[in-house]
């Protein structure tokens, strides 16, 4: 049997009204290609350059739960705000992140890393410093490396010590387009 694309459609709305999903996901085009993002009921789950939800489903399910369904409606806050970064005319998002299954350690990096100013860059190392841990730089870099919301949590500005760019998920022509995007290269 084959299904509609409108009947597909509204099943998957269907799900989402009435909360049946833990995690919603879809594939998003970007500039700097396509993302997979994911959102729970508790906000934001990932953002991940590798955009094949079959490589994903299983880290999302560990997130928030088992029921993990494509659901574009789930992520279109998302969507909109990065549409908007990306043509220049979002330099925060207001979006709630979820950050549940991290170390503590982790939360506060992200958290301090999300206070990293639009068009700005810091250290491994100053990072490492504003969350009361001046020796973990390399600890930082480790946060920096698994973050799971790139972009939003933006580790694409966090440089060497020597103002070198330094590792990045999406890889280093992504985070050099990215801050030539911001305005910080």
């Amino acid at each position: 049997m084959t299904v509609s694309p409108d009947l597909d459609r509204r099943f998957r709305d269907a799900a989402a009204t009435l909360g049946l999903i833990d995690v919603g996901f879809d594939v998003v085009d970007t500039p700097i290609g396509d993302l997979l993002v994911a959102a729970s009921e508790r906000g934001l789950a990932t953002i991940s350059f590798d955009s094949d939800p079959v490589d994903r489903l299983e880290q999302l399910a560990r997130i928030a739960g088992p029921r993990v369904l494509r659901s574009p409606r789930s992520v279109d806050l998302a969507r909109q705000e990065l549409d908007e970064y990306f043509q220049g005319g979002r330099r925060s998002f207001d979006l709630t992140v979820d950050l549940r299954a991290l170390a503590p350690f982790t939360v506060s990096v992200l958290k301090e890393l999300a206070r990293v100013p639009y068009g700005e860059t810091t250290t491994y190392g100053e990072l490492a410093r504003r969350v009361g841990h001046p020796r973990a730089a390399r600890a930082v870099g480790t946060v920096m490396h698994h973050n799971r919301i790139p972009i939003v949590l933006p580790c694409h500005r966090v440089v060497g010590a020597t103002g070198d760019l330094t590792g990045y998920a999406g890889g280093l022509d992504i985070k050099q387009a990215l801050l030539e995007l911001e305005g910080a290269r």
